[in-house]
């Protein structure tokens, strides 16, 4: 071979390499005509996102930035990914909102803004409408577009009669805050925003309203292997997220694989935060569009659509999505949503919070976590409180574990588990709130190790809905969940001084379920050891190995403190008369309906040896419920941050 031709290859590949482990340097005070150095930066993170190849790293300095990041390409593999960080130490965020500065007094303390179509480009939230399947208007408009006063979001009412002489909301959390309220309009020209800013100049102060859909997500699919880390992103025009069509949150992967979204500040958006969901071109709210099918049959010919050429759902090409680390509030429809985008995921360590506070629309899609399509994820080790829902797992769990959470302050369900087939592993988790620890829609569930403070309600299905080879997104076969086939091994079952939460939008659990296993009465089969009982919590009728502790109350309050929460309880020695078993692989056996062993996500056995902690169990006779080893003195747990409990 020609020795020049190898000398010039080698060169080509020497600064291919090179390129491919670029970093480029965005700042407030750069130029996008600049090389993005760090010494000349550029200004935008857009720009830098057009330029970035697989091994590059973006780094974005301290500021505000207001901008849509669409990035266009990904890395080729997990380990030659786009990076997008925030510099270390540095306060970074990314607004989908402008400043309005330009308001005029209209009457008393309502001052109107008048913002020209161009002001909006391709784009008007004040014109967009939230809509979509499974959504529920409450009889009345809703824009994607927000108004936010000193980064408070105002309410919005449809009459400006409504601006003139606000009235509290009767269900919101808010009802101070939802006096603050704001009307729009729009005409060939202009669109016109009333806002009732009570004795407040909005000139003078920080007033800015939602002009993008999203703040990072990318238009096309198979974007894939991008990073997204220690990010503050706020303020976003986010669209209704259902199932059947494309899911745009905040942030979002837009049918992609491998992503990393981590040590991110989340809030502010109008529906979703995170969403690792489906595409757009598949269908786009396929019921709303043919109500004369019903959604399951709609969704499960969507199924069938997505498994095919072009959209190939696969673990090969969608999902394995990491999410971790973050912080998410102030989302009106999910913290994290994702269908079928969520597969073969892990969701780890995040606080979501304050999700569904304003409640001024409602539908089938609200939750600290909403997934469809969960195949294979691990949702571990996550704080979850003050939502209308906690955990909610609707079709096609499977191979999936749940495990290691906190979840408290939730209006309905902590966790609802909806026509899943299983197995999917429930252990060692706190649901804590005092309406429904489990809503149960489903079979083959195995929960294990955990301390259910609510009731559990059966929620009969008529639909069906797929099961999977194992860990695959292969359709086997479809079936109507028949609640049974459950497995509940070695958990706390508490029950709570009957109640109704004011905040509620209805108490309709009270009369329903019962506390402990009680319910599941006359459901077959079912596989129930190692449970203890407190106060009025019923027994499994079939179950021999159990403790019921009638005499002892106890107790159970949590306590915030800045961001550490405590949990209380009165306890006695009677905790250790019981003989329970470990609970594995083996014992757990297979899930009826797909014929699938419960087991860990790259198919080897599962063990369920450590605690909610991560303190090893003792092999013989491990403890009931979450905690190992447990003192019966210890009143006293921080149960958030995770420290080790001895």
């Amino acid at each position: 071979m020609n020795l020049k031709f190898i000398v010039f290859t080698l060169v080509i590949l020497c600064l291919g390499s090179f390129s491919y482990t670029q970093e480029f340097h965005v700042s407030t005070k750069g130029d996008d005509k600049n090389p993005g150095t760090l010494k000349k930066p550029f200004r935008t993170i857009s720009r830098a996102a057009q330029v970035a190849q697989p091994g590059t790293t973006v780094t974005v300095h301290k500021g505000i930035y207001r901008e849509r990041v669409n990035p266009p390409r990904g890395g080729d593999s997990d380990k030659n990914r786009i990076i997008y960080q925030a510099a270390i130490g540095e306060e970074v965020l990314i607004k989908g909102s402008e400043v309005i500065n330009n308001w005029e007094r209209f009457k008393g303390s309502v001052w109107k803004a008048t913002i020209p179509k161009a002001f909006f480009g391709d784009y008007n939230p004040y014109k967009d409408l939230v809509h979509g399947d499974w959504f529920i208007d409450n009889g009345r408009i809703h824009h994607t577009g927000e108004v936010y006063l000193n980064g408070q979001s105002l309410f919005e009412v449809t009459l400006i009669e409504q601006v003139m002489n606000p009235t509290s909301q009767p269900i919101t959390d808010l009802k101070a805050q939802s006096l603050y309220t704001w009307f729009t309009e729009s005409d060939s020209v202009n669109t016109y925003i009333y806002a009732n800013f009570h004795s407040v100049n909005p000139n003078k102060e920080l007033v800015e309203i939602n002009v993008r859909k999203a703040c990072f997500y990318p238009e096309k699919t198979g974007v894939n292997y991008i990073t997204v880390r220690g990010f503050r992103m706020a303020q976003a025009a986010t669209q209704w997220a259902p199932p059947t069509a494309e899911q745009i949150g905040l942030i979002g992967t837009n049918w992609s694989k491998g992503w990393v979204i981590e040590n991110n500040v989340i809030s502010d958006s109008k529906c979703s935060g995170i969403s690792l969901g489906k595409d757009r071109a598949s269908g786009q709210n396929l019921w709303s569009l043919d109500p004369s099918i019903d959604g399951a049959t709609h969704y499960n010919k969507l199924i069938d659509k997505v498994l095919g050429p072009p959209y190939n759902w696969s673990k090969e090409n969608i999902g394995s999505h990491l999410v971790r680390n973050n912080i998410i509030f102030n989302c009106e429809q999910a913290g994290i949503v994702g269908s079928m985008g969520c597969a073969f995921s892990l969701i780890e360590n995040n606080h979501i919070y304050d999700i569904w506070t304003k409640r001024q629309f409602r539908g089938a899609e609200i939750a600290g976590i909403k997934l469809h399509g969960a195949i294979d994820a691990v949702i571990r080790d996550n704080r979850i409180n003050n939502s209308l829902k906690g955990i909610w797992l609707d079709w096609m769990t499977q191979g999936t574990r749940i495990t290691g959470n906190l979840i408290y302050d939730i209006y309905l369900e902590d966790l609802f588990v909806e026509v899943n087939h299983g197995p999917f592993t429930v252990d060692n988790n706190l649901l804590l709130s005092n309406s429904v620890g489990i809503l149960d829609g489903s079979g083959g569930g195995a929960y294990v190790h955990n301390l259910v403070n609510g009731k559990i309600v059966i929620v009969q299905q008529d639909r069906n809905t797929p099961y999977h080879k194992p860990h695959s997104t292969v359709v086997l076969g479809r079936a109507i969940t028949k609640n049974a086939d459950n497995r509940y091994y070695n958990n706390w079952f508490t029950s709570v001084d009957r109640m109704v939460n004011e905040q509620m939008p209805n108490g309709w659990w009270i009369d329903r379920g019962s506390y402990g296993l009680g319910i599941y009465r006359g459901y077959s089969p079912m596989y129930v050891d190692g449970n203890i009982y407190f106060r009025d919590a019923e027994p499994f009728p079939e179950e021999s190995n159990q403790l019921k502790v009638l005499d002892l109350n106890p107790r159970i309050r949590l306590e915030e403190r800045g961001n550490e929460v405590y949990l209380y309880v009165n306890l006695d020695s009677s905790i250790f008369s019981l003989k329970t078993q470990l609970v594995d692989t083996e014992l757990l056996g297979r899930a009826k309906v797909p014929e699938m062993w419960f087991e860990n996500q790259d198919g080897s056995p599962l063990v369920i040896d450590r605690d909610y902690f991560g303190n090893k169990r003792n092999k013989d006779y491990p403890m009931a419920g979450p905690f190992e080893p447990l003192d019966t003195e210890l009143k006293e747990i921080k149960i958030w941050p995770k420290t080790n409990i001895k």
